[in-house]
């Protein structure tokens, strides 16, 4: 059984960085795709990164891109994604999900396994 547990969520001012951090347990990940995901109050969960764990590829959200780095420790099955310059809209509840397979989707259902999810508020 798949089991991702994220951490490293907090609240911090507008232009501040921040990591957050997935432990992804009960698997050998080097056929899936571990990606993050984030939503909004009110909003639809939405597609922020995604990475290939076999060879690092990465894909990213144009809301993002440039601001976000999204990386994996294959020695320790955890997966990242850098915040900087953060903005107010990037305010949100951010899961990491896994899939098994080698294409990069960007669609939330297309994900079997799920994290609880951890809060990340940016204050101005």
């Amino acid at each position: 059984q798949v089991q991702l547990v994220e951490s490293g969520g907090g609240l911090v001012q507008a232009g501040a960085s921040l990591t957050l951090s997935c432990a992804a347990s009960g698997r050998q990940f080097n056929r899936y795709i571990m990606a993050w995901f984030r939503q909004a109050p009110g909003k639809e969960r939405e597609f922020v990164a995604a990475t290939r764990w076999s060879d690092g590829s990465t894909n990213y959200a144009d809301s993002v891109k440039g601001r976000f780095t999204i990386s994996r420790d294959n020695a320790t099955n955890t997966l990242y994604l850098q915040l900087n310059s953060l903005k107010l809209e990037d305010t949100a509840v951010y899961y990491c999900a896994a899939r098994e397979g080698f294409v990069m989707s960007t669609t939330r259902t297309n994900y079997l396994y799920w994290g609880q999810g951890t809060q990340v508020t940016v204050s101005s």
